[in-house]
């Protein structure tokens, strides 16, 4: 099965997909009897959301489970491999983030936003450590030594399989300690509204975004590209902010990779970084 070659973060949140998006509707039947249109509906109800590259993975994981039930006779026909040309296809190559004079006012809303505190501190999280959203959402406590303001992602959790250094600011510090108080009994730092067993569901995030006004203009994942531009700008080693970002890198020798290369520099980039979001638009 394909799952076991994916990330534990990502093969969650596939599923946490079929359990929302596609079990509801077709769970219960012989998958040997799901007809196209019967498929293409379902998918239709993740495009009229908007959420176009989420309906893409959908629709490649179903087809890969019609493929397997064919493989084992449980089926005849693959319904989602003719899909494709039927829904609305996603058109940006980059997640939609925001240049430096939108950021103030994104800020501004952002502090402003008053329905999930746990959701506006994940939030703020995910733009000052610049790692992927999934990789934030399903967090555990014991991966933090607040001690030491580091984070060690694990292999498992991560895109690339290799374990990942977050070095934290201090801004980044006073929030995981006021999130200590409101979810530290929990396994997951960001604990799921209807299941605190599990991670905080992928959708919450955009969704902030999405209520305070940038629905289309900013995604979680554009907050990587956001920090990525403005860190160049300001002439930080595109080494820095690479290893930061977690990117593989794609020269052999380089890519032995120590995931502890570069780490104060990068401490002291993403300090710069917190900093200059604290003190010029003062939102923490």
């Amino acid at each position: 099965m394909k799952s076991t070659k994916w990330s534990v973060g990502y093969a969650s949140d596939i599923m946490e997909a079929f359990q929302n998006d596609i079990f509801p509707y077709v769970g219960t039947r012989p998958i040997a009897e799901i007809k196209p249109l019967e498929l293409l509906n379902v998918l239709r109800k993740i495009e009229k959301r908007g959420a176009l590259e989420k309906m893409r993975k959908v629709r490649q994981r179903c087809s890969e489970v019609f493929r397997y039930a064919i493989a084992t006779g449980r089926a005849e026909y693959n319904p989602a491999a003719d899909l494709s040309s039927a829904l609305e296809v996603h058109q940006s190559n980059h997640f939609p983030f925001l240049k430096a004079d939108e950021i103030p006012e994104f800020l501004r809303a952002l502090e402003g936003y008053t329905w999930s505190h746990l959701v506006q501190i994940t939030t703020k999280l995910l733009m000052i450590t610049g790692v992927r959203t999934i990789e934030l959402r399903a967090a555990l406590w014991q991966e933090f030594d607040l001690d030491n303001a580091i984070w060690e992602i694990p292999a498992e959790r991560m895109k690339m399989r290799r374990a990942h250094l977050v070095p934290l600011s201090t801004q980044a510090l006073d929030l995981l300690n006021e999130l200590k108080i409101m979810t530290g009994n929990y396994r997951y730092v960001f604990p799921g509204w209807n299941d605190p067993h599990k991670p905080m569901s992928e959708a919450s995030i955009n969704q902030v975004i999405k209520r305070i006004g940038y629905g289309g203009k900013l995604t979680g994942h554009g907050f990587r590209h956001m920090m990525s531009t403005l860190l160049h700008e300001q002439g930080f080693d595109s080494s820095w902010i690479e290893m930061q970002l977690a990117h593989v890198d794609k020269n052999n020798i380089r890519g032995t990779y120590n995931h502890a290369q570069f780490l104060e520099k990068r401490r002291d980039m993403l300090q710069w970084y917190s900093s200059f979001l604290t003190e010029h638009r003062n939102v923490y």
